[in-house]
């Protein structure tokens, strides 16, 4: 069956719309928070983002996925 075969390859995206009818929120969502950081972990993440070309929120992001 066709429908079977649509919710089979987007089997991801149902489980998000889903989820987002639970939760209001949706995975891949950001939101902004305030943080407050040492000058020295500043520094650090600064540097971090010129190595790497990465911006700051997203070396944080990866080291809790």
């Amino acid at each position: 069956m066709q429908s079977d075969r649509i919710i089979e390859k987007y089997k991801e995206m149902f489980e998000a719309l889903e989820n987002y009818d639970k939760t209001h929120e949706l995975r891949f969502q950001r939101k902004r928070i305030d943080v407050t950081l040492s000058v020295r972990t500043i520094n650090k993440l600064k540097q971090l983002k010129k190595q790497t070309g990465k911006p700051i929120s997203r070396i944080i992001e990866e080291q809790f996925l």
